[in-house]
């Protein structure tokens, strides 16, 4: 995992020892970059030129290098850390075993096996668990 800005590593520096060092004790668990100039940001269409920064955008790249998700969000709303932690694991779970992985999936619950016999019948193996 990586996170990036357009923000300098010095900005980055004062923000997590004002900010994130309060939200989040034992720091980031993974690197902080800067994307000075926005080019990363350029690249994945994340880029705002006129405001010069990086607009919140996440993207869920694996080992092979293809992007399996994307989630861009204007700069008002907050992520959902939970759901690309699920997003995660789901990703990973498919992965190793191939399953795929049904709506609202948390991990320890059924995934589906692919095959023949499970078009137009998934609603048989997958009942959505109501609140």
């Amino acid at each position: 995992m990586l996170a990036m800005s357009v923000d300098s590593r010095f900005s980055h520096k004062i923000w997590d020892q004002t900010e994130l060092s309060k939200m989040i004790p034992k720091g980031l668990p993974f690197p902080l970059l800067s994307d000075a100039g926005g080019n990363i940001g350029k690249i994945y269409g994340v880029y705002d030129a006129k405001g010069g920064v990086d607009i919140r955008g996440r993207f869920i790249i694996d080992p092979d290098g293809v992007i399996q998700a994307v989630e861009i969000l204007a700069p008002p709303v907050g992520r959902n850390f939970s759901e690309l932690v699920r997003q995660l694991q789901a990703f990973q779970h498919n992965r190793a075993t191939g399953e795929v992985i049904p709506a609202g999936w948390t991990p320890g619950q059924p995934t589906l096996k692919p095959r023949p016999e499970l078009v137009g019948n998934v609603w048989k193996e997958w009942k959505v668990k109501e609140k």
